[in-house]
């Protein structure tokens, strides 16, 4: 067992124990991913003040998130085909995270479906939603959350229409994968990933195939996909799928400071802000240079988070000292459950809140609840350098 000691030692086992096409899935932006670079580029900029002779004991980095506690203000975000970067992924995953004490987002696109995860949990998981046209589908699915005592509802609203990630057409990614004889050579190198897939009986699309009209199998699954996410989502469908949940909502994709007002207009109790990862809109920019002007803008009538570009428990000490009172993990946790299955979902918590907890006290502070801005040195002109 190697010595895991940061985020990026997990990635590395997960890009060599992973079939490409699944690893380059996670490991992508679209087009010439200026945006999923910058992402992490801009964290980096931001420098941490340190400070000396202070009280360091009792620290705490737990708090909450819509009202749930958690041990520290990191919850697992919504990530598609999950199951293919590790057998049975999204119940290793949300394992992982109910005995760590944070939230799991199960996303629409899943392997698992939202009642084996359910089956295979004791506590209330989040269900991520995928505004889709077929309103049928749309409510049944929203039901399926309820049944299944989903807590919250996350409705990512910058993927009304698919960016190009060059990778995974390149790779031949679909449903069921096009297998080149490129791509049937570089599974064969990934023998352990192929036995444990071998055993698990979960390698298709739990929440849609067998669901959805006309899905009986995964022949059919790209083709309804193709049609299916809805470039016509606005407010008022926001609005139709919120009268529809009825519980805790959670919009992700905020990405800009009026949309961000209209949303805590609306009434989200969580925003996200996001630019997917740098999978959707290539040249936006980084979510962490728009998190001061989007929670000015919402100005404690909502929650506001932050998701894309953390790496470290460090870059979730920036945001939390530049306004969020919660972020999400995506690519952190996948690199841990692509090395090592469950064990390594827990091992990048492990990693995440060690680097918080350090990271905090030698700023000088025990809480992450008082952690500002005067905690952290930026660069002049880091947030206003585009107008």
């Amino acid at each position: 067992m190697p010595v895991i000691t940061s985020i990026e030692d997990l990635k590395r086992i997960h890009r060599r124990r992973t079939p490409r096409m699944f690893y380059d899935y996670a490991e992508s932006g679209s087009y010439t991913e200026q945006t999923f670079r910058d992402n992490t580029t801009d964290f980096a900029q931001i420098r941490l003040r340190q400070k000396v002779a202070v009280d360091m004991t009792n620290r705490s980095v737990a708090g909450t998130m819509i009202g749930q506690k958690v041990t520290m203000p990191v919850a697992l975000a919504p990530v598609g085909l999950t199951g293919m970067q590790c057998a049975d992924g999204e119940i290793k995953a949300a394992r992982a995270a109910e005995a760590f004490g944070v939230p799991f987002t199960l996303s629409t696109m899943s392997i698992c479906s939202i009642e084996d995860v359910a089956a295979h949990t004791t506590k209330p998981f989040w269900f991520q939603l995928y505004a889709m046209r077929d309103q049928d589908f749309l409510r049944r699915v929203i039901d399926r959350a309820k049944a299944a005592n989903c807590s919250a509802l996350v409705v990512t609203l910058d993927l009304q229409i698919l960016g190009q990630r060059h990778k995974d057409l390149k790779n031949g990614l679909s449903a069921p994968p096009k297998l080149t004889p490129s791509t049937l050579l570089n599974l064969a190198t990934k023998w352990g990933w192929g036995l444990e897939m071998l055993r698990t009986k979960r390698r298709s699309f739990g929440n849609i195939v067998g669901h959805a009209t006309g899905v009986g199998d995964t022949s059919s699954l790209m083709s309804w996909t193709a049609e299916q996410f809805d470039p016509q989502l606005d407010w008022g469908k926001i609005a139709a799928i919120r009268d529809m949940w009825g519980g805790k909502l959670i919009l992700k994709g905020i990405l800009d400071a009026d949309d961000a007002r209209l949303a805590a207009e609306f009434g989200a109790d969580a925003i996200v802000v996001s630019n997917h990862g740098g999978r959707q809109l290539d040249g936006a920019l980084s979510s962490i240079r728009m998190l001061p002007q989007i929670v000015e803008a919402v100005d404690g009538r909502c929650e506001v988070w932050l998701d894309s570009g953390i790496r470290s428990g460090q870059d979730v000490l920036k945001a939390l000292a530049l306004g969020a009172s919660g972020t999400m993990i995506g690519r952190a946790w996948v690199y841990g459950l692509g090395a090592m299955g469950q064990a390594g979902v827990t091992k990048a918590l492990e990693v995440i809140r060690k680097e918080l907890d350090i990271s905090m006290a030698l700023c000088g502070e025990r809480d992450v609840a008082r952690l500002r801005r005067e905690n952290l040195l930026v660069p002049k002109g880091f947030f206003d350098a585009y107008d």
